[in-house]
């Protein structure tokens, strides 16, 4: 099983041409939309020949949207601490695996081996990826496009409490250009194709 090591950060093959890092739940919510929403991610993805970059699970909407990358050949990155692999049920059969040993070399692994990041329905190790990016983005860190996939609504009180962060004076309106709503996976794409197509 490969081990985390420091030069695993951005070692990516050359064959997709674009990495695209999903973060989601490891259960699947009470919704079938989201759950269905995980499988188009995944598998417009795999159509579009870019990686998918995720948490390495095999359940819930982790599980859901690597398994539809993997159903259309899809090149998939999967990145897992040690102490979440039966928890999480670790997904062995993704094109890449890597084990690392905290939470935080998990994001640092999957954060700089993408180029853009879909953020679906979760819990609060999705906030927490969230609002990490979006604080490193708020730095000047990275400029990588954050996409809030808001499926039957579910991100609208987030939005909401980030506006009134705002409104309240802890943080510049320049914080909402910081990350952008698609409201189905096709608008996500969208944006992503869009955003590669200025870049290159």
């Amino acid at each position: 099983m490969p081990q985390f090591n420091p030069g695993d950060m951005g070692a990516c093959s050359t064959s997709p041409d674009q990495a695209v890092c999903v973060y989601c739940g490891s259960r699947s919510g009470t919704q079938p939309a989201y759950l269905a929403a995980a499988e188009e991610v995944g598998t417009a993805l795999a159509q579009a020949n870019w990686r998918l970059v995720y948490g390495a699970g095999d359940i819930g909407l982790m599980g859901q949207t690597a398994r539809a990358a993997q159903n259309f050949g899809g090149d998939t990155f999967g990145v897992i601490p040690t102490h979440l692999l039966d928890a999480e049920v670790g997904k062995r059969d993704l094109t890449r695996f890597i084990v690392t040993q905290t939470m935080h070399e998990r994001k640092k692994v999957m954060f700089m081996n993408c180029d853009a990041v879909i953020v679906l329905p979760g819990g609060a190790g999705t906030l927490d990826e969230f609002f990490e990016i979006l604080t490193w983005a708020q730095l000047g860190l990275h400029a990588k496009p954050i996409i809030l996939l808001n499926t039957d609504g579910f991100w609208q009180p987030l939005v909401a409490l980030i506006d009134h962060v705002i409104a309240q004076g802890f943080a510049a309106p320049s914080l909402r250009e910081l990350f952008r709503m698609a409201e189905t996976p096709a608008d996500a794409m969208g944006m992503l194709r869009a955003h590669f197509a200025q870049t290159g």
